[in-house]
């Protein structure tokens, strides 16, 4: 048998990230998989070193690489109008099930039960640190659209900030503090 899985994943650099923006350095979803992955490995380890917590930080890494994979068959979806109303979310969250549950049918019969809680169902600890993280590369984007001149992102820098502070969680207020200045910093600043 053979599998389109991973030839399919490999398309999702085709695929424009805010759509509905006028971008200073264009995001595709494969760049934006990888960020989420690494800021969800970083909350998921500050969460086990400076928090308590016991989450495999390789777990949270490896959804987060997945967490937008469906995707390739979907497209993305801007946020304004993914969220508009809850019929339109609910809508669009079914979509992604069945855009998932089309990838799993692309692996081999013995992949798919490893693939399936990557794809479909996460833990919920898991979930969260995928939605901060994800989040939190949306926030790192626009501060580095505004950072270069582009007034709009602006607004959803702000937006985007008050959503991170909305989840309440001290591993994103630790990354917030402690990494978040560096990203308005040019490369000179960074020495």
């Amino acid at each position: 048998m053979k599998s389109h899985f991973f030839a399919y994943l490999s398309r999702l650099r085709f695929i424009s990230r805010w759509a509905l923006m006028r971008n200073t350095a264009p995001e595709n979803v494969q760049e934006h998989s990888h960020q989420t992955a690494v800021l969800a490995h970083a909350l998921a380890v500050i969460r086990n070193e400076n928090f308590g917590g016991q989450v495999d930080a390789g777990a949270v890494a490896v959804a987060a690489l997945y967490h937008d994979a469906s995707e390739i068959l979907t497209g993305d979806m801007p946020t304004p109008i993914k969220y508009y109303n809850p019929a339109i979310r609910s809508a669009y969250q079914e979509v992604e099930a069945v855009a998932n549950r089309k990838l799993l049918e692309m692996l081999p019969a013995e992949l798919r039960t490893v693939y399936e809680p990557v794809l479909e169902s996460p833990d919920p600890e898991i979930h969260t640190l995928v939605k901060a993280a994800d989040k939190l590369s949306a926030y790192i984007k626009c501060v580095e659209e505004v950072k270069a001149g582009n007034g709009e992102f602006r607004d959803a820098a702000a937006q985007t900030r008050a959503a991170l502070e909305g989840f309440h969680l001290p591993e994103v207020r630790y990354f917030l503090d402690t990494f978040m200045p560096s990203f308005s910093l040019t490369l000179d600043e960074l020495k």
